[in-house]
């Protein structure tokens, strides 16, 4: 338990981290989009197919059209980055802020209110326009950039308001999930969604009844989940979040089991031979493989989940999270009016992201703390 808790902590110190490296692709990304010579190769990039093929099948393929670089980003990289969020929402469910009800519940309401709060008035200023199917677009929180300006401020930020957060943005990530599902997803191709279902009863089964702790196994099956959701209709998104439910939890070698191995084969090199080792450039096979030993039950003390989300955060952090930036926040400000700001979508997405987020968030944690259904976090004042 100690170490999947630092596992928590070393994800909130490396989202902290990641959100300047996103701030800088972001800015680089309007920098991109509105010089004049850049711009062309900017957008040009985005539109370079990607393909991976195995005989004639292209594994980047979508309803048999070869995937945009674009695409890829937005459908490939992200679902990789849904399945750490899976990964994290399961671990926060263990033994997290979402383990207990009376922990969860301040941040999991405070997430709905800001979820309902920002549609409602979207769907108030926007009514009756074309642009009200983008509802969803305000209920965003972006947990890399929120715990990037919390970074800044450093140790004036108590560690609980960073929990806090974190947790927020955990539940934020649950109902954004969902809606991608409800609302997002269409022309759905029922056999496909048939088979993939049936993969996700195959990890259950061994994840649960046969206790199946290989990473390879999770991560094969979910890789063709992930194409039969992206073929199917689903937001293949969708795919990353449910495989990762499915990784255990539990280590192949206990704790105790793992302490009595190390210390057995350490003591096989008995301090008679100490001046040998010392003298020695080259180990015994015999040796060799009481280190090999001891790396696999080394290995097998971390479990799957914990293993799988320590080695994505690097790559989610710094490589993904900030491509998908540079890729997506290239809006261009040329010809764009002022006037956008106050009026049309550019006001209903301010308006319910600015102001909704921040009331929708402050009003339903007020109402449950002083109802005493929850309890102020530690540290913060209102």
């Amino acid at each position: 338990m100690a170490n999947i808790f630092y596992t928590a902590r070393k994800t909130i110190k490396e989202y902290a981290q990641s959100g300047n490296v996103l701030l800088v692709a972001t800015i680089l990304a309007l920098i991109a989009a509105n010089t004049p010579v850049v711009s062309t190769y900017y957008f040009d990039l985005w539109k370079m197919p990607v393909s991976f093929e195995v005989g004639g099948f292209n594994v980047f393929s979508y309803h048999g059209e070869t995937m945009s670089f674009m695409q890829f980003i937005n459908d490939t990289l992200m679902a990789i980055f849904f399945f750490n969020i899976g990964l994290e929402i399961k671990r926060e469910v263990l033994v997290g802020e979402l383990s207990s009800f009376k922990k969860a519940l301040l941040p999991i309401v405070a997430a709905i209110g800001g979820m309902i709060v920002p549609v409602c008035i979207f769907f108030t200023i926007g009514h009756g326009t074309d642009y009200i199917k983008g509802a969803a677009i305000p209920m965003a929180t972006d947990i890399a950039f929120s715990l990037g300006v919390l970074a800044i401020l450093g140790s004036r930020v108590p560690l609980s308001l960073k929990v806090f957060l974190t947790t927020l943005a955990v539940v934020d990530d649950i109902g954004g999930i969902l809606v991608i599902a409800v609302f997002y997803s269409s022309g759905i191709k029922y056999m496909l969604l048939l088979y993939s279902l049936g993969l996700f009863a195959v990890l259950i089964l061994g994840s649960v009844f046969f206790h199946i702790k290989s990473k390879i196994f999770y991560i094969s099956l979910g890789g063709i989940i992930w194409f039969l959701f992206l073929n199917s209709g689903i937001h293949p998104t969708i795919a990353g979040v449910l495989v990762a439910f499915c990784v255990p939890a539990t280590p192949v070698f206990a704790p105790k089991k793992y302490v009595m191995t190390i210390r057995d084969r350490i003591s096989r090199f008995s301090t008679t031979e100490d001046e040998k080792l010392e003298k020695s450039r080259f180990l015994s096979n015999e040796q060799m493989n009481w280190l090999k030993e001891m790396e696999t039950a080394t290995d097998k003390v971390i479990s799957p989940l914990q293993d799988l989300e320590d080695t994505l955060h690097p790559l989610v952090n710094y490589i993904i999270i900030p491509l998908f930036a540079f890729a997506n926040a290239g809006i261009i400000f040329q010809g764009m009016n002022v006037s956008a700001l106050y009026s049309g979508v550019g006001a209903a997405i301010i308006c319910s992201l600015v102001i909704g987020k921040f009331v929708g968030v402050f009003m339903f944690s007020w109402v449950t703390i002083k109802t005493e259904l929850a309890s102020m976090p530690e540290n913060i004042s209102w």
